[in-house]
């Protein structure tokens, strides 16, 4: 199926697997690249070493298009700059609005320019530096989220923007992809849906809790670092919402010393990154200090498989997926679906 997003960055299917922390590894983003779609590597957990060696083993195992996600305001942004475009990776990711010169220099290089936003005035914003798409996430969506549903979000980016638009949050079928063409779409992106699949490197007992989890599971918490996010309910989750707020800043500081260690970051280079994330945003410093919680529950979960003591990010399809399939079935699964979903449309007649 081609789409405006297929032919810009070369893929075969308008489907974007989205960069995830300590699960879109080069396993996870190989396998759905060679099924067709965007797979797309999760930085922000890499040291830059490991960044270049995880692009090179994506590399080895596809020679299909794939991109890195990163974040914009990390004190090393440059740095992941140059090994993506030093390595010839053909996309870039961002989670926040890069900066204009960010976007003219991977643009100069070759690198198609893909950030995500989650309003309208953003998206009209790095259109304007000169992004050559955007990820629109409504609020269904997992991870940090807003709170405007993609069905409502979706079309206002579409009629605000000339670049092609892929729609993310509440998507995991060929329904979903139907739907969000005939919304002026040019794709979707999932997370939730790819991380449930036979190639995704997370532990089989946390699958486990995603599958029997319902709609009602998945909630919305600032308890973690203070700012939204949507995650599975767990007993975790729980005791983080009832802690006072010394217990939990104490918390916060164990967890940024661990990740700290892990990423190589120096402390002046995380208070650097606390103070970017604090930009332009309405929270105080120890809500800064806070978000130290989420890359290492993150990994507690997605790596070392604690489903209660570590965070499980979920968008609300996590109460509507019951399978495992591999990224090749998921795909072409999808790409039937709609296309039979489009054939049928196409077969509507009005009536007067």
């Amino acid at each position: 199926m081609e789409t405006a997003f297929t032919r810009l960055v070369g893929v075969r299917h308008p489907i974007v697997q989205t960069g995830m922390g300590w699960v879109a590894g080069p396993r996870l983003v190989s396998a759905a690249a060679e099924a067709g779609a965007l797979g797309v590597l999760a930085s922000a957990t890499m040291t830059p070493g490991r960044l270049r060696e995880a692009v090179r083993e994506v590399k080895s195992r596809t020679a299909q298009p794939f991109g890195v996600n990163l974040r914009a305001d990390a004190a090393d942004a440059g740095d992941r700059v140059r090994i993506i475009v030093d390595e010839g990776v053909r996309v870039a990711s961002f989670a926040l609005a890069p900066s204009p010169e960010l976007i003219a220099a991977l643009k100069e290089a070759g690198v198609v320019v893909v950030p995500s936003i989650g309003a309208r005035r953003h998206a009209e914003k790095v259109a304007g530096w000169g992004a050559d798409a955007v990820i629109v996430q409504g609020g269904e969506g997992g991870g940090h989220t807003g709170d405007v549903a993609t069905t409502v979000l979706l079309p206002q980016v579409v009629d605000a923007v000339d670049i092609p638009v892929v729609a993310a949050g509440g998507f995991f079928d060929g329904r979903g992809l139907a739907a969000a063409l005939a919304y002026g779409a040019a794709g979707v992106a999932m997370g939730t849906r790819f991380l449930l699949t036979s190639d995704s490197p997370v532990p089989e007992a946390v699958k486990a809790r995603y599958l029997a989890a319902t709609v009602r599971d998945v909630v919305v918490t600032r308890a973690v670092d203070g700012l939204p996010h949507r995650m599975l309910r767990s007993g975790l989750v729980d005791a983080l919402e009832d802690a006072g707020r010394v217990r939990a800043l104490l918390r916060a500081v164990r967890h940024a010393a661990g990740f700290r260690r892990l990423s190589g970051l120096t402390w002046r280079e995380m208070l650097r990154d606390g103070a970017a994330l604090r930009h332009g945003k309405d929270l105080t410093w120890s809500q800064v200090l806070l978000a130290a919680n989420t890359p290492m529950l993150l990994r507690s979960a997605m790596v070392e498989g604690r489903t209660d003591g570590g965070v499980m990010a979920a968008g609300q399809v996590a109460g509507v997926i019951d399978d495992l399939p591999s990224c090749a079935e998921l795909v072409e699964r999808i790409m039937k679906e709609a296309e039979e979903r489009l054939a049928s449309l196409n077969g509507l007649r009005a009536v007067r």
